[in-house]
């Protein structure tokens, strides 16, 4: 499509953010938009909506970047591409929609990321902040792009889940509280190393005025303030933590005992939930709402979809599907966070697309606590080779995954979906195989009854 004006920014990427983006920009600027699929399906329907709009799908003109003054990328991005590199030779700004959200919001911002956890915190955060009696918007990597708040009205709280791909490209954030909950290893097939990674993570922190970190990471950060810090151990004075009293675990501020662990709702079961929970009391802290409104939230919370959810028992063998873990970390967080309170053992199923990751990891997680470990996807064997002394079943589709586990089940067992690893062999998402697990599992239910 031939260009007959100048226009001033480039959009690149048509997904959700993309679309959130051009919406938020087109009453203002001359935009360009580039898509590097060179067939998406949307891509004339996209020029229909828009027929102003410049759109290239595959490749872009060289002179194309002749005309731009600012490139807006999508997370899903890679900024290694040539066109960003050659954007950033010429001296223009590549930046993401967190950063146009930053420069407007007219709220303050909570600011939450890590490797996992990440969705399920900023959630209970943005339900305690409503329960307290203010009001909560929350988005970014979670729900709405984060353009689309400024759509609504102002609230008392931003509440943004981000990830290191928005982060990097995030100039001007100035949050009110920020919080990395964990870093373990992911995305290093875009990010190169873990030095890489965790700088992106740690762009959080800057300019922020109340910093939350987790005391379990053996990480060092730069905090322009003292942070506040939770954790499962002992807490210090205004450190968030558990205690114990009277034989029963409880969420602590210090030595004030704020709820006993056994009173947490059933959508935050395993000790990785009583982590976030702690996570979110520290991060709601600082605006000084009231704290009995907040830890009702923690009674009622429902849990979010494919993340540690348990989805039935039959015969005695409850069935969690935790399709979000999708890499090593979460793995580990989920069977620790399970292990403990099964009366049996685990039995894992595993596997997809590893995205380069060290599944030795697993090994003392799945050692402690699981039986047998049930692979599938084409990273298979890559995880049993890491795996050596664990019991391993190899299944060449999921639903025979799931039969075999079905199989070595024994009452008292827990089966956990948790793969730690992306879906897109076998499935369109990960949210596509939590619900082929689910309905399978139902189907497994409806037999039996």
């Amino acid at each position: 499509m031939p260009i007959d004006h100048k226009p001033k920014k480039l959009i690149i990427g048509l997904g959700k953010t993309g679309i959130s983006c051009i919406e938020y920009l087109l009453p203002n600027f001359d935009l360009v938009v580039f898509d590097t699929r060179p067939t998406l399906t949307e891509f004339s329907s996209y020029q229909a909506k828009w027929p102003g709009i410049p759109m290239y799908a595959g490749t872009l003109p060289e002179q194309v970047l002749d005309q731009i003054q600012e490139v807006i990328v999508s997370p899903g991005i890679d900024l290694n591409l040539p066109v960003i590199a050659e954007a950033k030779r010429k001296g223009l700004p590549v930046i993401g929609d967190i950063e146009l959200f930053v420069r407007v919001a007219q709220a303050p911002i909570i600011a939450i990321t890590g490797t996992n956890a990440k969705s399920t915190v900023t959630s209970l955060v943005t339900d305690m902040i409503n329960a307290a009696g203010k009001r909560a918007k929350m988005g970014g990597n979670i729900g709405l792009p984060a353009l689309d708040l400024l759509k609504e009205h102002v609230p008392d709280y931003y509440v943004l889940e981000l990830s290191s791909f928005q982060l990097e490209t995030t100039h001007s954030l100035k949050p009110l509280v920020s919080a990395i909950l964990n870093v373990t290893p992911d995305h290093l097939d875009r990010h190169g190393s873990m030095e890489s990674y965790q700088a992106a993570k740690e762009i959080i922190y800057q300019n922020c005025a109340h910093p939350v970190v987790n005391r379990a990471m053996k990480l060092k950060f730069n905090f322009t303030e003292p942070p506040l810090s939770f954790g499962l151990d002992q807490p210090l004075e205004q450190q968030f933590g558990l205690r114990q009293d009277g034989g029963q675990a409880y969420l602590a501020l210090g030595e004030k005992l704020l709820m006993p662990v056994s009173e947490m709702s059933s959508g935050l079961s395993g000790q990785h939930n009583v982590e976030n929970a702690l996570s979110a009391l520290a991060i709601t802290f600082p605006l000084g709402l009231p704290v009995g409104p907040m830890l009702e939230v923690l009674k009622k919370f429902k849990g979010l979809p494919h993340r540690c959810r348990l989805v039935a028992e039959i015969a005695g063998v409850k069935w969690f599907n935790d399709s979000k873990g999708t890499n090593v970390g979460a793995t580990i967080a989920a069977i620790e966070g399970l292990g403990p309170q099964c009366k049996g053992k685990l039995i894992l199923l595993a596997g997809g697309v590893g995205k380069g990751q060290d599944f030795s990891l697993l090994a003392p997680a799945v050692e402690q606590y699981v039986k047998v470990v049930i692979l599938f996807g084409e990273d298979s064997r890559k995880i049993s080779e890491a795996l050596p002394n664990a019991q391993r079943e190899f299944a060449l589709s999921f639903e025979e995954a799931l039969k075999k586990a079905q199989m070595l089940a024994q009452s008292g067992d827990n089966v956990l979906l948790s793969p730690a690893c992306a879906s897109f062999d076998m499935f369109k998402n990960y949210e596509h195989r939590g619900q082929v697990f689910e309905q399978l599992v139902q189907a497994m239910q409806d037999q039996g009854n």
